[in-house]
């Protein structure tokens, strides 16, 4: 029984997603959608909101730059990605993010 690395997601968009296209014609779609969660502390209902990034290539890329825009609800599926990059000034960063291979606007 293999164990698969899924995440699955319901939120809306933070934001228009970000489109890039590379050199070699394929497109990149990055955004980030929100989830509201509700609890209760001492009695009070409090909201928490979990922001995840979301990255989208080739094909979900062109659907996410033609029907995609902030506050649109969708349904994401895909990987959990951890990755480290340098910045210009040497610093390194850690990434979280969802590798989208599925979505359906809602």
């Amino acid at each position: 029984n293999k164990i698969q690395n899924r995440v699955k997601l319901i939120g809306h968009l933070g934001a228009d997603p970000e489109i890039r296209s590379l050199e070699s014609g394929r497109k990149v779609a990055n955004f980030r959608i929100a989830q509201l969660g509700l609890y209760k502390l001492k009695g009070e209902r409090k909201e928490d909101t979990q922001w995840h990034p979301i990255v989208a290539w080739g094909k979900l890329a062109e659907i996410s730059e033609e029907h995609l825009t902030k506050g649109k609800k969708v349904a994401i599926e895909g990987k959990l990605v951890h990755r480290t990059y340098e910045t210009k000034d040497g610093d390194k960063r850690y990434v979280t993010e969802i590798l989208c291979d599925e979505l359906m606007m809602l």
